[in-house]
This record gives C-alpha cells, sequence and structure tokens, in this order.
C-alpha cells in the first residue's frame, strides 16, 4: 500500500500585511484616475493653489488679519499658527523621516504638464501641506467658528491640490489631515492651559 503524500503546507499570509497591500492598491489607482481625468478649467486653479500654500502662506496671511482683532479672532490666530507648528514638525521631522514613501511617478502616470508644481525632495507620507492646512483651520474654527467653514473648505482643496499637482498620493492628504487635527487638539490645550494661568 503506497503511503499518502503528506500535503505541502500552504504559506499563510499575514492579513495586517494584506490589508496594506490591499490600501495601496486602492491608493495608486484613485491617483491614476485623477491624473487621467481631463480638468482643463481647474489645471492651472490647483497649481496656483498649491504653491501658494507652501511655507503656510495662506494660513500666516489669514492670522495676520485675526490677529488685529481683539477677543476670539486674536486667540484663534494665535491656536492656529501654534496648531500649524506642532502639525508642520510632526509631518516633517517624524512622519517624513520615518515613512520615507517615495513620491508618486507623476511621468508614468502622464500627469499633464499644466498641473505640475516643483516636485519636493522630501518624502511623500503624510502631506505636510494637508497636514498644516487643517490644523490651522481647525484650531481657528473652534476658538473662532464663524472661520471654521471657509477655512475647512480651503484645507480640503490645498489638500486635494496636492494629489491634482501630482506630488501626493491620497493616502498621503488622508494621513496630513488626520495629524493635522491632532496637531490641532495639541495647540488648543497649550492655549487653553494659557490663557487659565493669564486669569488666576
Amino acid at each position: 500500500m503506497t503511503p499518502t503524500p503528506t500535503p505541502t503546507p500552504t504559506p499563510t499570509t499575514n492579513p495586517v500585511r494584506a490589508v496594506f497591500r490591499d490600501l495601496r492598491a486602492i491608493d495608486g489607482a484613485v491617483y491614476a484616475a485623477v491624473a487621467a481625468t481631463p480638468t482643463p478649467t481647474l489645471d492651472t486653479g490647483f497649481r496656483r493653489l498649491s504653491g501658494a500654500a507652501n511655507h503656510s502662506k495662506i494660513s500666516f496671511t489669514v492670522a495676520a488679519g485675526l490677529a488685529l482683532v481683539p477677543g476670539a479672532p486674536r486667540r484663534a490666530a494665535l491656536a492656529g499658527i501654534g496648531a500649524v507648528a506642532v502639525a508642520s514638525a510632526s509631518a516633517n521631522l517624524l512622519g517624513k523621516r520615518l515613512v520615507r514613501r517615495p513620491r508618486p511617478d507623476r511621468e508614468a502616470a502622464r500627469v499633464v504638464v499644466s498641473r505640475h508644481v516643483p516636485m519636493p525632495d522630501s518624502a511623500s507620507f503624510p502631506s505636510g501641506h494637508t497636514a498644516s492646512a487643517v490644523a490651522f483651520a481647525t484650531a481657528v474654527g473652534v476658538v473662532f467658528p464663524p472661520a471654521a467653514v471657509p477655512l475647512q473648505v480651503l484645507a480640503m482643496a490645498v489638500g486635494y491640490s496636492r494629489v491634482h499637482t501630482g506630488v501626493h498620493y491620497p493616502g498621503d492628504v488622508a494621513a496630513g489631515a488626520v495629524l493635522g487635527i491632532a496637531s490641532a487638539a495639541v495647540s488648543l490645550t497649550a492655549v487653553a492651559s494659557l490663557t487659565a494661568a493669564r486669569g488666576k
């Protein structure tokens, strides 16, 4: 009687790695879909917005205007600038150095030249532009609610502009938004503590 051969064990797939692999696939597919969608009317606007958001210039300009008005607007400016500082440091000094995700291959994805902004040398994950914009909008919006909706819309537009111009994957932007919200919470806590200390 011939012995039954022992079946070769099938290698098991790490479920966590499998999930991340699938998420990366979705991330790349969305990036490619944005790149492949013709939007000539929007291209110039998003390219300019992406450039204007460099070094949080838009946020600093808004903060300067808010700081001219005593009370809640001035406190909102302080909270917003603090949030930008936390978000920028967290994204550039921690996130990008830890993850080191390469930037998208904009040429391979055929992102049209009319969308192009300079491709940064830093890692792709997370999006620092998005983190800073969302941090500022969230912090300012909590302290000065009338500014919440327009600043959040602006922050979302800044985040999308980074995908539209081909310098970030959507996942980078999503991570930047989460980091921005967390940074705003840190700044708001610090400002609240400072205000309470002054009131004593």
